[in-house]
């Protein structure tokens, strides 16, 4: 057993990644220690070695924060000590660089795997047996030096990987195996040097040197290696995602240094447009339909992978050396045809010294392949939306345009329309287009709740604010944070109300029901009402300061009956919808399409859309005709009202515009369609349905004229 130093546990310093941004740069300069530990949530998720981020001479000055993420490792894989170091404790250091040492569950600090192994050799003889028995144990090569620079231990693992014996390594200068330079490097600053690539006749190993430290000062090193499979299943790794996602053909293709596509015959068909500098001294255009297996027998790089797939017929992993020293790991795939002989090989090659870059250009790719596909997904979920929106009139056109400029920002709306024009669905538009799309969309209609109870349902309570109230309950405008809140009807809101919601707007805080404290919320307000709200502040039913709060981008709906061109097709929507709920299959026919352009809606789409479905329970036939419409429009022309009778004389021209008047609203009346009044008169057909439509609007702006006055 060992115990662990207290003057070897160094400080947790950590960043809390959530305050900040991808792009956000960051100074620590004020960190002494080799690791830093990263948080989020209050959480410490992972840690990161200032080696990795930091190149030569660079100050610990303006990292950018997606640097520190992407070089960062799990602190899952880290080994959590507390107290005495078991046999079972050393076996899972060895594998991380440090451990977390906790104290009653807490993180008290961190140690570093160099500082036990040197802990271990303090113990002289007692140690001796388990540094052999760890160095057995583990799985990736070991080798210890001295402060002489002697190899004085080393595992059976380490030992395979070299290809050698102990009595070869034992005793033997570092540098004879392993580079000197990198040797001197660790004793000379005391730095961990990670991932260097050494490869010789006997050998192809990543290796990592880390210094073991007594008394602060360098008295070893622990030489651990890997082998290069690793590498081989990255390329591997690449490889395969390059087949799954065809659109990132061109970026993965700038990964690999060089692609070439050869024949069974060993004969270039094909190449990629980056090749490897100076490794086939030769325009590889001159080499298209040549064997690229003579330059093997030629010296210019030894062994050729495209040889050994042919011999072996699977796919092969090599290291190739050039005449000019440089080294290329080169994958062979054969690509089989349907007898299983080999028809094409797929021969990727690169440089192993970018395996590094390699792996943090895959993750940038699959993370911003994840951000276009969100993209992607929220453009299609806004075009739908958009779809599904009704209307073919100029004027919903504008209004719509309008919704779409709106939903960009985050102002206060205020919708105005009579009822059933459709604005809670202007408020949805206006949500799904904009920034807040994937945020909630919360209704209250402001005259559907009792008074006492719509300030809770509002600004939400706490527990024991009132009979009944067991506990918090968050109101409407927390429930909408970050989304968009539509209050329909707002004329129907009580003053006392009305103080508070001016407040919200003014603040961007609530407080709820029997609180004292304030919260902070983020939301937008849409608001809807049929009345003149302008009106209402004359009277004093209606704060003026809100009512300014509110009216900051105002919107009119148009009613129906002054967007005729929407009435068929709305018609034909809703007859469709409900053909569908009951399997049916129902028409209308052009004169009932007539009959219902030519009404004036008071309902406005509400009223449309329970005519259609009464239509449809009520029909006979599959066919709807102007008879079946109008036998449920209200008559909205009084003929006996609408005129006096003449008794005196009149301009010519005014009694001939009367009579003309009567005659197309008897027709009307009585025919139903322009078509048919138009037979019947004596005129065409367009004729009638112009002056018909003049006759109306004169009614209809007569109407509004009486009930503004």
């Amino acid at each position: 057993m060992l115990s662990i130093n207290e003057k070897q546990i160094r400080p947790v310093i950590t960043i809390d990644i959530d305050q900040y941004k991808e792009n956000d740069e960051i100074d620590l300069s004020y960190v002494n220690e080799p690791f830093l530990f990263l948080r989020k949530q209050n959480q410490i998720f992972g840690y990161v070695q200032f080696n990795n981020i930091i190149q030569g001479n660079d100050k610990k000055k303006n990292i950018a924060i997606s640097k520190i993420t992407s070089s960062s490792q799990s602190i899952k894989s880290v080994y959590c000590l507390s107290g005495q170091i078991s046999l079972t404790d050393l076996f899972q250091i060895i594998g991380e660089p440090i451990s977390i040492v906790k104290e009653e569950d807490m993180p008290i600090g961190y140690i570093l795997r160099e500082d036990i192994l040197a802990e271990l050799f303090k113990q002289e003889n007692k140690s001796v047996d388990l540094l052999k028995s760890i160095l057995t144990s583990i799985p990736m090569g070991t080798f210890v030096v001295d402060k002489n620079k002697v190899i004085i231990n080393c595992n059976d693992a380490g030992l395979k990987m070299i290809k050698s014996t102990s009595e070869k390594v034992i005793n033997t200068k570092a540098e004879t195996i392993f580079s000197g330079e990198q040797v001197e490097n660790v004793f000379a600053t005391g730095k961990t040097i990670l991932n260097q690539i050494q490869i010789n006749d006997d050998m192809g190993v990543l290796v990592d040197y880390s210094p073991i430290f007594v008394d602060n000062e360098v008295e070893g090193i622990v030489i651990v290696v890997q082998d290069l499979p690793m590498v081989e299943e990255m390329a591997s790794e690449i490889e395969y995602v390059k087949d799954l996602n065809k659109d990132l053909n061109a970026i993965l293709s700038s990964i690999y240094d060089e692609i070439l596509v050869v024949n069974r015959k060993g004969e270039l068909i094909r190449y990629s447009e980056n090749i490897i500098p100076g490794f086939w001294n030769v325009d590889l255009k001159e080499l298209l339909g040549k064997s690229i297996l003579e330059f093997e027998n030629q010296g210019l790089f030894t062994p050729s992978v495209t040889k050994l797939v042919l011999e072996k017929k699977k796919k092969v992993s090599i290291v190739q050396e050039t005449i000019n020293g440089r080294k290329v790991l080169a994958v062979g795939n054969p690509v089989f045809d349907e007898n299983m002989e080999i028809e094409r090989i797929i021969i990727a090659s690169r440089d192993i010294t970018e395996t590094s870059r390699l792996k943090t250009e895959l993750k940038e790719m699959k993370k911003i392949s994840e951000q276009y596909k969100k993209e992607l997904e929220d453009i299609k979920s806004k075009d739908q939306f958009v779809k599904k929106l009704i209307y073919c009139s100029p004027k919903m056109e504008q209004i719509i345009n309008q919704a779409k400029k709106i939903a960009d920002f985050s102002s206060t709306v205020l919708l105005h329309g009579e009822s059933g024009v459709g604005k809670e669905v202007i408020a949805q538009a206006i949500h799904q287009l904009g920034n807040r799309s994937a945020k909630p969309f919360l209704k209250l209609n402001c005259g559907a709740i009792p008074e006492n109870l719509l300030e809770s349902e509002l600004f939400g309570y706490i527990k024991g604010a009132f009979t009944g109230a067991d506990q918090n309950k968050d109101g409407y405008f927390k429930q909408a944070d970050e989304g968009v809140l539509f209050l329909d009807e707002i004329g129907e809101m009580p003053l006392h109300l009305q103080v508070k919601l001016l407040r919200v707007l003014q603040e961007q805080e609530v407080i709820p029901v029997g609180s004292t404290k304030p919260i902070k919320v983020n939301v937008q307000i849409i608001a809807a009402t049929n009345k003149r709200l302008e009106k209402m502040v004359e009277d004093r039913t209606f704060r003026e300061d809100l009512y300014y709060r509110l009216n900051v981008i105002p919107l009119n709906i148009p009613p129906l009956r002054e967007r005729i061109e929407d009435i068929s097709l709305l018609s034909f929507h809703f007859l469709q919808q409900l053909n569908e709920k009951y399997n049916k299959s129902f028409h209308l026919t052009p004169d009932a399409i007539n009959v219902l352009e030519f009404y004036s809606w008071p309902g406005n789409v509400r009223e449309l859309q329970n005519i259609i479905e009464r239509l449809v329970v009520s029909a006979e036939d599959q066919i709807i005709n102007a008879e079946d419409v109008n036998q449920f429009l209200p008559n909205s022309y009084d003929f006996n009202k609408s005129k006096p009778v003449i008794n005196k004389v009149i301009p010519l021209q005014e009694a001939i515009d009367y009579v003309e008047e009567q005659l197309i609203m008897l027709a009307m009346k009585q025919y139903k369609t322009t078509t048919k009044a138009a037979q019947v008169l004596g005129i065409s057909q367009s004729s009638v349905s112009r002056k018909y439509q003049k006759i109306m609007n004169e009614k209809n702006m007569n109407s509004d004229f009486m009930s503004f006055n």
